[in-house]
């Protein structure tokens, strides 16, 4: 792990968030999770597409199952996110991959089922692998979206392409007013595997992304910025291509989901198997320290909840996890 090119020392790990409960098991790679205004919380499920509603005291409960999802290898059904007017329209959104594309569907949570999806952005490039798949409402009311470049490096660099980008929309899939590039959605470029994204409370958007043999990273997000891949990995100061601000080896993070609480980055590792917590201190970031090592197996998911504290889910059933007994799980975490 290397800190704006230099070997931190590891801080102590018996201090920092700890797990106080479970809040579901037995579920199968579960990936989005998004919390309903009544107390109810959707789940998506990778591999069977299926979307469950979590309601504290209940069984977990299936409220629909999305058509034409296409689990091959690390694709599915991913992201989910609700819509910032729900009580209005009833829109749960999802990010899932098909058989020619990847794409964003919404549908209406209506008497306690999904209705029919109607696409709201089609034509994100799909494969077996960098896939992306974060979605999420901004502070500023639109839906960014985390994409990879789908196993084509080039596509990261190419701006007619929606993949390797984190891309920013209207709630019908318009590209959002004030993007930096007109009548696109590209937000910035240059991404090999955006998994996961969170804004602090500073209005500032971080993000992580898995890379290739070398460094994982988080990056600070520049509307316009590009972060160069494949062109360049990690920090490198190379003109023309924002450095992350943080690097990890894939054994220690593979990050996906990122949380921030308070003023704590909160990267859940998948190869790393553990749960970084990064502090934020002014423009910067501070020593990362890594918890939960090996305790649960792959960490997929960590979203700040409502309730307070974070959820963060296991992927142990998927290609390359280990399930236990009771995987996978939704963990309460108090930070």
């Amino acid at each position: 792990m290397a800190l704006l090119g230099v070997q931190p020392a590891y801080a102590d790990e018996s201090t920092g968030p700890v797990v106080t409960g479970t809040v579901a098991t037995n579920l199968q790679i579960p990936w989005g999770v998004a919390f309903l205004p009544n107390g109810e919380t959707l789940v998506s499920e990778r591999n069977t597409a299926r979307i469950v509603s979590i309601v504290p005291g209940k069984p977990v409960r299936e409220v629909g199952v999305v058509p034409d999802v296409n689990a091959t290898g690390q694709g599915g059904l991913m992201g989910l996110a609700v819509s910032p007017h729900f009580w209005k329209d009833r829109y749960v959104y999802a990010y899932h991959t098909g058989v020619t594309d990847q794409r964003i569907v919404r549908m209406r949570y209506t008497h306690g089922a999904l209705g029919t999806p109607e696409p709201v952005l089609t034509g994100i490039p799909t494969g077996t692998s960098h896939l992306g798949g974060r979605i999420t409402f901004g502070p500023d009311g639109f839906l960014y979206v985390g994409t990879g470049d789908a196993g084509a490096p080039a596509n990261s660099q190419d701006p007619a392409s929606l993949g390797g980008k984190i891309l920013r929309i209207t709630a019908t899939g318009a590209p959002a007013p004030g993007n930096p590039f007109p009548g696109s959605p590209v937000y910035s470029l240059g991404h090999r595997n955006v998994q996961g994204f969170d804004w602090d409370h500073q209005g500032r958007l971080w993000a992580s992304e898995f890379g290739q043999a070398t460094w994982d990273e988080l990056n600070l997000i520049t509307p316009g910025a590009n972060y160069g891949w494949p062109v360049v990995e990690g920090q490198t100061g190379t003109p023309g291509y924002v450095d992350p601000l943080l690097q990890w080896t894939p054994a220690e993070a593979s990050p996906s989901g990122l949380a921030i609480s308070g003023n704590v980055i909160y990267i859940a590792g998948l190869r790393g198997q553990r749960l970084w917590a990064i502090p934020l201190q002014g423009a910067g970031v501070g020593t990362p320290v890594a918890h939960f090592t090996g305790q649960y197996g792959r960490l997929r998911t960590v979203i700040k909840s409502p309730y307070g504290g974070l959820w963060l889910t296991t992927s142990n059933r998927d290609q390359l996890g280990v399930p236990g007994p009771d995987d996978d799980r939704i963990l309460k975490v108090k930070p």
